[in-house]
C-alpha cells in the first residue's frame, strides 16, 4: 500500500492493483470491440456513481463510435448490503430504440439492481443490450440467470472500495480495489 494515501490505515488489503485493473480493462475493450461491426455505434450506459472511472477508462480503449449516457440507480443507501429496493434517481437522456446498448456496471452483487435496469431498458426496444461489469461477487448472487457478457474480475464476498466503489461516498478515488477493514462499517 502506498504510504502517502490518506486512506491507507482503513484498508485490510489490496486485492486488485492499478496495473491489473488497467490491463484487464484493455482486454475487455478488445472483447467488446470484437462483438460489433466496425461502424456500429455503441451507447455506453454507466451506472452512477461507481462505474464512472471504469467507464471512462474502458471507453478510451473501445475501437467503435461511442455515446455516453448515465443512470443513477440506488439499492444500497449508506449501507454495505443491497436493500433489494431499486430506485431510479436519474434516467437516460438518450433514446436507445434500435441502438446497441452496453450497460457499464462497477460490481455485480445480488443482481437485483441490474435485473431491474435491464427490464426497464428492454421496454425501450434497443437493438441489443450487453453488460460489462468490472467486478463480480458470485457468492452473493440472488438472481442466478443474469447473463453478463463481459466480466473483469471475480472477487470473494468481501466489502471492497476503490476505483469508483465507495463506502458512504468515500474511497472512490483510490486507483486500486481494496478490502475495507470490517471495523469501519460493522
Amino acid at each position: 500500500m502506498k504510504e502517502d494515501k490518506f486512506y491507507a490505515n482503513d484498508l485490510a488489503e489490496i486485492i486488485i492493483t492499478e496495473e491489473e485493473l488497467q490491463e484487464r480493462i484493455k482486454e475487455l475493450a478488445a472483447e467488446i470491440t470484437a462483438c460489433y461491426k466496425p461502424d456500429e455505434e455503441l451507447v455506453m450506459v454507466g451506472i452512477l456513481r461507481g462505474a464512472v472511472l471504469f467507464m471512462a477508462d474502458l471507453a478510451r480503449h473501445i475501437n467503435l463510435p461511442v455515446i455516453f449516457d448515465f443512470m443513477d440507480v440506488s439499492s444500497y443507501g449508506k449501507g454495505t448490503y443491497s436493500s433489494g429496493t431499486v430506485r431510479i434517481i436519474k434516467d437516460l437522456e438518450e433514446n436507445i430504440e434500435g441502438r446497441h446498448v452496453l450497460i457499464v456496471e462497477d460490481i455485480l452483487d445480488t443482481g437485483k439492481t441490474l435485473k431491474h435496469v435491464i427490464a426497464m431498458l428492454e421496454t425501450r426496444r434497443p437493438a441489443s443490450i450487453k453488460i460489462v461489469t468490472l467486478l463480480d461477487k458470485p457468492e452473493r448472487r440472488v438472481i442466478k440467470h443474469l447473463n453478463v457478457d463481459f466480466n473483469g474480475f471475480e472477487i470473494p464476498d468481501k466489502f471492497v472500495v476503490g476505483y469508483g466503489l465507495d463506502y458512504a461516498e468515500k474511497y472512490r478515488n483510490l486507483p486500486f480495489i481494496a478490502v475495507l477493514k470490517e471495523e469501519l462499517y460493522s
